[in-house]
């Protein structure tokens, strides 16, 4: 899952929000946070609202605060739950009659597989999925003395997919403790887990690329091992054969996490409003993967030798804050807001993979890679690059003043330092200030008589945050390996691959910031609106060398980047108790415009990773698709003796010859830039409510941008087009289709694909989707009380029940939402390079689902 806030800043270094638990920098995932623990989440955006946070705030903060008890709240038990079924939404893949007719027009592959018929029709992703569950219990007990409060709290999450063998199990436990004793003041909170993730490497090119006319089946109704197609022979996936594997396969990851925070609080006797305070964060996560695959299992090949690998991760993480504020209000106007911070924190990683071929049996799996059939450790892999161990630290000085006159006029000032560890030492400090002003218009007393504006306020500010988002030791420079031959012995040889960097320093940003926020009508609609940009300077950036250097790169601060965009929201309430009638609604749109500044050297240009200057950081760099050609004569003009009618027609970029002809073919140099990133985006809720039932409504909407499928451009290889292996249903040219929309089969080629075959996967972005609709129903509250209960409430939640507009849905069905990163390989036949990563694409991962989830809320 990939967040942003307010657009992509660096182009190789971290651009990821931080995300703050209960005060306290969160090292895991969101995934590890039960969201029955979280009471609340907003979103800092700005450098004065980030500053507190530092360079690890550079990307905005996500602040999580989970649920607490109250001062004075009775002792309540709140029990949650719900079960849910899921079903696939499938792929759409050409079935066995319209297949037929595809490979016979595509003249290639004609005669059929061993296991292939005419009057077969096999669709392999019913056989493959199944119906799978989601199912959650959350049990919370919550309270408060006269001086204190707590919360206890304990969840169980299963989610299956609809894939088999794949499905995620969480345990958690949770506790948070506020205590007041006379001037001091303590307090606590620690979320725990333990989750097993069992088939997250399960891929769905093997269902996809089945042929649709090959039969399943032995004539005695006994599955095959595997189907056999004209060029190709692939095991076989259903939800049966993979049943049947036993202890041939199994594919777990383990992983407990421990995230805690406790601080200390002391009321200085002498000064009014004067506190210090300690903070302590101490973060622990450890993972043990194993996976085997048996013998022959998932290979076309029944003596393909099976293999084991088992790995570790462990990341620990400490955070220690000593704060003294000191927050007064003087004459009942003056209120002032100062504090000094000092922060130091360490993370610790460590990780280790190893692999092994030839165990002795099914029985041992990954739980004892010393059992070999053969007794040779030349089937040990020990890859190096997948041994790692890191530790960085980041130290820190802040300090902020803030001013409020009669709660009228705003400022704040605030500087801090901070020095990193992944940095050289020469450069590893780094002071940056912000400022920020708001004026509360509303309050003044020209305002009085202005009854239609509740509330008022204009805002702005002004600063700079730093990034050092590098992995730690990058001044260093790396060494790689080479085996070569030395004399008659085998030897390895280490050579500098990436140069060190002495003077390697902080990547930053300077942030303006201009917001209005209101509320009219005796708030019956409020809003924000902003604008802001944003600068980034001395990028983190990997460098490429000339050959000639004998190194391949160097990590520098080199580039630029910029930021743009404005965000707008607003809340109303349409109907407020109107003869038992409630409606609330929300919408909220925003637009982020980036391009990249400038790039090492002077350079305009970096075609391997698609940088472009003066472009968005997020382009494709490839030929633009205007259609299909409809005769060949046309067709050769552009592309020579090769073209003809119905091949991908693109855009001719070059000159043309005084008859109108062009005065070259279509090459390299037609490939242009394009923005990938949309116009704008934003969602929408609303809810209902009448007397005792309710019923709420979330949504998405897009607009603009390019939607990148490799399902149906040529990165997938589910649309080459020649009838060789499962192939995406396409409405495909004909002399008699001549409206289609994709090439003729069996048409030019390239690299096995249809020439020009990624323009094929560009879509139109935009789309409007409703994620959930719930109807939910409250007993009455005097017979739930007779049954010693404060509140009782059934509820239904359909997710991903309708996409009510996408161009990319109307073809496919599918959602316009992308799922996959542009370099994940278990996700498309041919991945993208790495530092195409910050490109999403849809791949053919796990399916998206349809749910339909009941669930029950009860508070004792």
């Amino acid at each position: 899952m990939q967040i942003r806030i307010r657009g992509t800043r660096s182009l190789t270094a971290g651009n990821d929000p931080l995300v703050v638990l209960d005060g306290i920098p969160f090292s895991g995932t969101l995934a590890d946070i039960s969201p029955e623990d979280i009471k609340s989440v907003d979103i800092l955006k700005d450098a004065s609202a980030t500053a507190i946070y530092g360079s690890r705030g550079a990307n905005g903060v996500i602040l999580v605060t989970s649920n607490r008890g109250t001062k004075g709240q009775r002792t309540s038990i709140a029990y949650n739950t719900y079960t849910g079924y899921k079903t696939a939404v499938k792929y759409p893949m050409m079935q066995g009659p319209k297949y037929v007719e595809f490979r016979k027009l595509a003249g290639k592959n004609l005669v059929n597989g061993i296991d292939e018929a005419d009057d077969v029709n096999t669709d392999w992703q019913d056989l493959f999925y199944r119906t799978a569950i989601v199912t959650n219990h959350d049990i919370a007990v919550t309270g408060g003395t006269e001086n204190g409060n707590y919360n206890v709290g304990v969840n169980y999450y299963k989610d299956q997919a609809v894939i088999p063998g794949s499905e995620f199990n969480r345990y958690s436990i949770r506790a948070a403790l506020d205590q007041e004793i006379g001037i001091f003041k303590i307090g606590f909170s620690s979320n725990n887990n333990y989750s097993i993730t069992d088939g997250a490497s399960l891929g769905m090119y093997g269902v996809l690329s089945m042929s649709p006319i090959a039969n399943p089946y032995n004539e005695d109704g006994s599955l095959k091992r595997t189907v056999r197609m004209p060029q190709d022979e692939n095991w076989v996936y259903t939800k049966e054969s993979m049943r049947n594997l036993g202890d041939k396969w199994a594919d777990t990851n383990k992983a407990f996490g421990s995230y805690n925070s406790i601080y200390g609080e002391l009321k200085i006797p002498a000064i009014d409003g004067l506190k210090a305070r300690v903070n302590l964060g101490g973060n622990y996560r450890t993972s043990n993967s194993g996976s085997y695959t048996g013998i022959g299992v998932f290979n076309a090949n029944p003596d393909n030798p099976n293999v084991a690998s088992i790995g570790n991760t462990q990341s620990t993480s400490w955070t220690v804050e000593t704060l003294l504020t000191y927050d007064r209000t003087f004459a009942e106007k003056h209120k002032i807001n100062a504090l000094a911070m000092y922060s130091s924190a360490q993370d610790t990683y460590n990780s280790s993979l190893i692999s092994r071929r030839n165990i002795a049996g099914d029985s041992f799996q990954y739980f004892n890679l010393g059992q070999t059939s053969t007794g040779d450790n030349d089937d040990i892999t020990i890859n190096n690059g997948n041994q790692t161990y890191t530790q960085s630290g980041l130290i820190s000085y802040m300090a902020r003043a803030m001013y409020s006159y009669a709660d009228r006029y705003m400022i704040s000032a605030t500087v801090r330092s901070d020095a990193s560890s992944r940095l050289a030492p020469s450069n590893q400090w780094h002071t940056y200030p912000a400022f920020s002003a708001g004026w509360n218009i509303s309050k003044e007393s020209f305002m009085k008589n202005v009854k239609w504006i509740d509330a008022l306020k204009l805002r702005g500010g002004y600063g700079q945050t730093s990034n050092q988002s590098v992995a730690p030791y990058a001044t260093l420079g790396y060494l790689s390996t080479r085996p070569y031959n030395f004399g008659s012995n085998n030897a390895t040889g280490y050579y500098v691959s990436t140069l060190p960097n002495p003077n390697l320093g902080w990547e930053y940003s300077i942030t303006s910031n201009f917001g209005l926020d209101f509320s009219l009508f005796n708030n019956r609609l409020s809003g924000t609106a902003e604008y802001y940009t944003t600068d980034t300077k001395d990028l983190l950036l990997s460098v490429n060398l000339p050959v000639t250097s004998g190194v391949s790169s160097y990590v520098g601060n080199v580039g630029s980047t910029q930021n743009k965009g404005w965000e707008l929201s607003l809340n109303g309430v349409i109907l407020d108790n109107y003869n038992g009638w409630t409606w609330d609604a929300g919408v909220n749109i925003y637009s982020n415009k980036n391009k990249l500044v400038s790039l090492a050297s002077g350079m305009t240009e970096d075609q391997n990773n698609w940088w472009f200057v003066g472009k968005p950081l997020n382009v494709i760099y490839d030929y633009k698709k205007i259609g299909i050609w409809q005769t060949d004569a046309e067709a050769k003009q552009y592309e020579g003796p090769a073209g003809q009618a119905g091949m991908i027609r693109v855009a001719y970029t070059g000159d043309y010859n005084p008859d109108g002809t062009p005065k070259r073919l279509i090459g390299a140099d037609d490939r242009q830039v394009l923005n990938a990133d949309p116009d704008f985006q934003g969602g929408f809720n609303t809810r209902v409510a009448y007397k005792n039932f309710d019923i709420s409504v979330v949504g998405l909407f897009q607009s603009g941008g390019i939607l990148n499928s490799t399902l149906y451009g040529s990165n997938g290889y589910l649309n080459i087009n020649d009838g060789r292996r499962g192939q995406i249903d396409v409405d495909y040219w004909t002399p008699e289709n001549t409206g289609a929309q994709f090439p003729m089969p069996g048409g030019p080629t390239e690299s096995n694909n249809p020439k020009y075959g990624s323009t094929l996967g560009y879509f139109d972005g935009s789309f409007v989707k409703l994620k959930t609709i719930t109807l939910g129903y409250s007993l009455n509250k005097q017979w739930i009380k007779s049954a010693g209960m404060e509140k009782l409430k059934l509820y239904c939640t359909i997710q991903n029940p309708w996409v009510i507009y996408s161009p990319y849905h109307k073809l496919s069905g599918l959602d316009p939402e992308t799922n996959s990163y542009a370099n994940d390989a278990s996700n498309m036949a041919v991945a993208y390079s790495g530092n195409l990563s910050r490109l999403l694409t849809v791949g053919y991962n796990t399916p998206q689902s349809r749910n339909l989830i009941l669930g029950l809320n009860i508070i004792f």
